[in-house]
């Protein structure tokens, strides 16, 4: 067996999410929600199912999708993008990230990694044959120290890969840092991995993307999830957007990886991207009143919940709340208390912040005040008065 899986757990989010079948938990863990997704765009994908091709499409994705995604960030970023050469389709963004890795790491470069991080970054760069560089972020603020960044980049740096806005912590990386990350990415020759995936996910503001600040165009591959945008999980369209140069290089290990991804999808993806600006507003604002409901609940039984400006996820500090119990023992317990949360300890590789929980706030009202009481009488039991 390859001795980097054979070592690896099964992930945080399957445990847990096997976890809350096996106790009857109502699952604030894995992100999905409650919803089936938009009636229109499910509709699409059933009609082209029906009345479209069912055979492979080409590699790099239908036309129709990739015209789409070049236009959808041309009216939503202001990035102008070449669909024929700067586009590629992928079978979810996990995916994307994998073929970008497997396509510009070379065994013995260096890719830094900000901690906390989404877990399938890791293995992939081990399995690439790249040395992780760790940067650390702490709660509450999260924030990244340029110091840290020019520790951490060193002469064989070749990548480094954020996440923005950020999973699990829900913040948003701000323009002053993001400029930092383009300085020191021109500056040693580094390319940026950027999953973007939350981009419309956002509650602080407008997205900023890497890809579009001076000089980082050349040296930016930006990731994109139709399924995170449209609350479709399942499906799995992701996107990859990168200079032709290195499009062309990422694209060859994507055809080597899932090929190509179900037209029937392609198509309804491509007719939601083409859906105007209020749209957008309309879905982050059912968001932000689900993210409200369940930040005040927590707030109302005693628990310290951090910011959130993005994501479909907020944290809370145990400590700061009352609770004496580490994230991965809180997180049992909650669960056998009926809610299933996520460690945010299982994001980190080494020296992980163990003082905090990430729950899910995408599901119908009644399941979130189902879920506030089961917190707070958890807390009740464990915090003395």
């Amino acid at each position: 067996m390859n001795p980097i899986y054979a070592a690896m757990p099964t992930s945080i989010f399957e445990r847990m999410s096997a976890l809350a079948r096996e106790t009857g938990a109502i699952n604030l863990g894995q992100g999905f929600p409650d919803a089936p997704g938009p009636q229109d765009i499910r509709q699409a994908a059933a009609d082209a199912l029906l009345n479209r091709s069912n055979q492979y499409p080409p590699m790099t994705g239908i036309p129709e999708l990739r015209r789409a995604i070049a236009d959808h960030y041309c009216a939503h970023q202001h990035i102008d993008l070449d669909w024929q050469s700067e586009v590629i389709v992928t079978s979810g963004a996990t995916e994307a990230i994998a073929a970008a890795i497997l396509a510009l790491v070379t065994p013995g470069d260096e890719v830094v990694l900000i901690e906390p991080l989404y877990d399938a970054y890791l293995p992939m760069v081990q399995r690439a044959g790249g040395i992780p560089r760790f940067i650390r972020l702490e709660p509450p603020s999260w924030s990244l120290d340029p110091a840290a960044l020019d520790a951490a980049i060193g002469p064989k740096t070749k990548l480094i890969i954020l996440n923005n806005p950020v999973n699990p912590t829900g913040t948003m990386i701000g323009r002053a840092t993001l400029e930092a990350i383009a300085e020191r990415c021109i500056a040693h020759d580094v390319i940026a991995v950027c999953d973007e995936v939350w981009e419309h996910v956002r509650f602080g503001g407008d997205h900023i993307p890497l890809f579009a600040l001076p000089g980082m165009r050349e040296r930016t591959v930006k990731i994109g999830s139709g399924g995170k945008i449209f609350a479709l999980t399942g499906w799995k369209v992701g996107w990859m957007l990168a200079d032709a140069p290195i499009a062309k290089q990422v694209s060859k290990a994507h055809q080597f990886l899932t090929f190509t991804t179900p037209p029937a999808l392609q198509w309804a993806v491509a007719e939601g991207l083409g859906k105007d600006g209020s749209w957008f507003d309309a879905m982050r604002s059912g968001f932000a009143a689900s993210r409200t409901r369940l930040i005040e609940g927590l707030r109302t039984t005693g628990y310290v919940v951090l910011p959130s400006e993005a994501t479909w996820f907020v944290s809370i500090d145990l400590p700061a709340s009352g609770i004496e119990l580490d994230d991965v023992t809180f997180a049992g317990r909650m669960a056998h208390g009926g809610v299933v949360t996520i460690p945010v300890s299982a994001f980190y590789a080494e020296n992980p912040v163990t003082s905090i929980v990430r729950l899910c706030y995408c599901k119908d009202d009644a399941t979130l005040d189902e879920a506030i009481v089961r917190l707070a009488r958890v807390r009740a039991e464990l915090v003395s008065p």
